[in-house]
């Protein structure tokens, strides 16, 4: 809990039981992507009594102080993963609804080489890919 505690300071947020109970659900939950009623659930699961209003509430928080991204996959359906600092990009299977991230230097270079092409310099970018199994 000290770690929990430590990156909530950091991050300019009151230490607070939902707050801490939130972030350690999502940094120690096998799903990297969680939704709000995702972290719920597990918080109920586990016998934590914190509302579903304030789950919302925390990982806006959470998303504004960095300490999760948030992700709009298939139909603004919102889900959260913690913000480790490592870029990765995603796939999404569209008949488990299963996300999978991945990084690929090709795929990082060519998007760079695009925007130069165009004269412009790349900030930052999103990318899903939306797949399936192949039959």
């Amino acid at each position: 809990m000290a770690d929990g505690n430590h990156e909530l300071r950091k991050a300019g947020l009151k230490v607070t039981l939902p707050r801490v109970k939130i972030l350690q659900m999502l940094e120690s939950s096998e799903k990297h992507h969680m939704s709000a009623e995702d972290v719920y659930k597990a918080l109920m699961e586990q016998g934590d009594d914190v509302g579903l209003a304030t789950v919302y509430r925390v990982l806006t928080q959470f998303e504004t102080a960095g300490l999760v991204v948030r992700h709009n996959f298939d139909g603004g359906h919102s889900v959260f993963e913690v913000a480790r600092g490592e870029h990765h990009d995603h796939m999404v299977d569209i008949d488990s609804g299963t996300i999978i991230e991945f990084h690929n230097d090709e795929i990082e270079a060519l998007q760079k080489r695009i925007v130069a092409e165009y004269g412009f310099e790349l900030t930052d970018h999103s990318l899903v890919l939306y797949v399936r199994k192949a039959k």
